[in-house]
C-alpha cells in the first residue's frame, strides 16, 4: 500500500515512480488500452502524511452500499465505498492523483487508493514483485491472480508482511492488493491491510467491496454497480 504508489503499508524513471511518505513499495498508473465498465466475481505512512476531515460531495444518487458501509465521494474525485467510521488521509503521489488512505478508528485496518504509473495491472505487478521495487520487512508472496473475464481486467496479490509503515505493530499484516482498469481504461489500485491474525476475510471482503463501488475521476457511473 503501505499499495499498489508505491507503498506497502497492506504497486530508475517512471517505474521506479514511489510514492512519497507511506515507503512500503507501492507506487502510483497509466492509461491501459481497454476500458472494461463493470468488475465481476474473480476467478480465482509516515511523518509527510497529512490527515483531513472526512469531506465529501454529496450524492448525486439514492445508491446505498451495503450495510455498514459508506459511499465516499472523495475529494480528489473518485467515489468509494468504506466502512461507516473510517478515517481518511492522503500523502503526495508523483503520479496522477494523491495517495488516500481510510482507517479503521483502531488503526487495525486500512483501505488504499491510487492511481497507477504501469501500463497494464499485469505489468505494475511485475515490477513490484521485481528486485528494482523494495518489500515491507518479512515480505512473503501467497498468490497472484490474473481476474480478467472479458468485462474487467485486473490482477490482484495477496501477501504477508511483518511491518507496514506508518502502521502499528500487530504482529504480521494480510495484505490484498488489486490492481485493475477503471471505466475510463486508466489503471488503479485498491489495497485491503489487516492482521493476518484474523485470517484474511476482512481484508478481502473490504476490497472488493471498495472495487465494487469505485469510479474514477471525471467519469460517470452506474449509481449501483454491477458484479454479475
Amino acid at each position: 500500500m503501505l499499495v499498489g504508489a508505491a507503498v506497502v503499508g497492506v504497486a530508475v524513471s517512471l517505474v521506479l515512480t514511489l510514492v512519497v511518505g507511506e515507503g512500503d513499495g507501492h507506487k502510483p498508473a497509466a492509461a491501459a488500452a481497454s476500458v472494461t465498465p463493470k468488475r465481476s466475481a474473480p476467478s480465482t505512512r509516515t511523518s509527510d502524511q497529512t490527515s483531513e476531515p472526512p469531506t465529501e460531495s454529496a450524492s448525486p444518487s439514492a445508491a446505498t452500499p451495503p450495510a455498514g458501509y459508506r459511499l465516499r465521494h472523495d475529494t480528489e474525485g473518485f467515489r468509494i465505498a468504506v466502512p461507516e467510521g473510517w478515517t481518511r488521509s492522503t500523502v503526495a503521489s508523483s503520479y496522477g492523483f494523491a495517495v488516500v488512505s481510510y482507517r479503521s478508528p483502531d488503526r487495525e485496518h486500512r483501505l488504499q487508493v491510487y492511481q497507477v504509473a504501469e501500463a497494464t495491472p499485469a505489468a505494475s505487478f511485475e515490477l513490484y514483485l521485481s528486485d528494482q521495487t523494495p518489500k515491507p520487512r518479512g515480505f512473503k508472496e501467497l498468490a497472484l491472480t490474473t481476474l480478467d473475464d472479458g468485462r474487467f481486467t485486473g490482477s490482484r496479490l495477496e501477501y504477508l508482511a511483518d511491518t507496514i509503515s506508518g502502521e502499528p505493530d500487530l504482529g504480521t499484516w494480510h495484505v490484498v492488493d488489486e490492481r485493475f482498469v477503471g471505466q475510463d481504461g486508466k489503471v488503479y489500485a485498491i489495497a485491503s491491510y489487516g492482521p493476518e491474525a484474523g485470517g484474511g476475510d476482512d481484508e478481502l471482503a473490504y476490497l472488493t467491496t471498495a472495487v465494487d463501488w469505485f469510479c474514477p475521476p471525471d467519469t460517470i457511473c452506474d449509481a449501483v454497480p454491477s458484479t454479475d
